[in-house]
């Protein structure tokens, strides 16, 4: 102890952090709090806690011990209407504005090949359930046959996700569309269905839910977003681990100024194309 106080007087440290795992005893621990707080030095201990969100950790005294509560993940009746009362009143304003948008870009699928204007593919949902994501067709129609003799060219990182960055399954207009992720409109219509939520994880394929591991599974606890914290944090440059950290993170603290941050940040991410192949 004595020699961590001189070293902090010798180097002048203004604060000194120790983590979980240093070798001091509770009672070497409380004589340095006693000698730093002579020195005017702040001491901060490392819970061991990661990706928790500041207002579930809270500080309990028990027979003279300062314990650390973190308090359950729990979404309550109110928080989540509250939660769809945005996702309605964002999804209908957003297919009003955005509505001659989207005319003008199913005409232009149209008349690339004449194949449908719409996609719908089978995703994973709220507690596993399964829908049909819309989505405007960026891909030639033999897409789906064509992924098998692709696999082997997979750009993703982690092996559970697929995607190339010059994907030769993607149309022309599809490219520009999936820069400024405008193939991604028709899901409001999903989130008008109560299928998905403006914000949420990533919604996975069937494929790739079988493939997770135990803890994964809790990304589907929530509803699955057009956006969220892994599309605006990197997206296609994250490898798996990363995502499924964000994903979790998303779903343990999620919160309606955290979406309202998520939603800022996507306009921000659209507008620089960061992340999107």
């Amino acid at each position: 102890v004595e020699g961590i106080v001189a070293a902090c007087r010798a180097h002048r440290i203004e604060t000194l952090v120790m983590a979980a795992s240093a070798p001091l005893s509770s009672e070497e621990v409380r004589h340095l709090s006693w000698y730093l707080a002579d020195e005017r030095i702040r001491l901060v201990l490392d819970t061991g806690l990661t990706d928790i969100a500041g207002p579930r950790i809270h500080t309990q005294q028990l027979a003279g011990l300062p314990l650390i509560h973190v308090s359950t993940p729990r979404l309550s009746r109110s928080r989540l209407l509250l939660k769809r009362l945005v996702d309605l009143t964002g999804a209908i304003t957003a297919l009003v504005i955005l509505s001659p948008v989207m005319l003008v870009l199913a005409a232009i699928v149209k008349a690339h090949d004449g194949g449908p204007v719409l996609f719908a593919q089978e995703r994973t949902g709220l507690d596993g359930s399964r829908f049909r994501m819309l989505k405007f067709r960026s891909m030639y129609t033999d897409a789906e046959e064509r992924k098998a003799e692709l696999m082997a060219a997979n750009d993703a990182k982690g092996g559970v996700l697929f995607f190339m960055a010059n994907d030769p399954r993607v149309t022309t207009p599809g490219r520009w569309m999936r820069k400024y992720s405008l193939d991604e409109l028709p899901q409001f219509l999903n989130v008008l269905k109560g299928e998905m939520s403006l914000v949420g994880p990533r919604p996975p394929l069937p494929s790739e839910v079988a493939q997770y591991e135990e803890h994964v599974h809790r990304r589907l606890r929530v509803k699955p977003g057009i956006t969220g914290l892994w599309q605006v944090s990197g997206r296609d440059d994250l490898d798996w681990e990363q995502a499924v950290r964000l994903d979790l993170y998303y779903v343990e603290n999620w919160s309606p100024v955290q979406d309202f941050v998520i939603l800022l940040r996507t306009v921000k991410a659209v507008v620089a194309k960061e992340g999107a192949h």
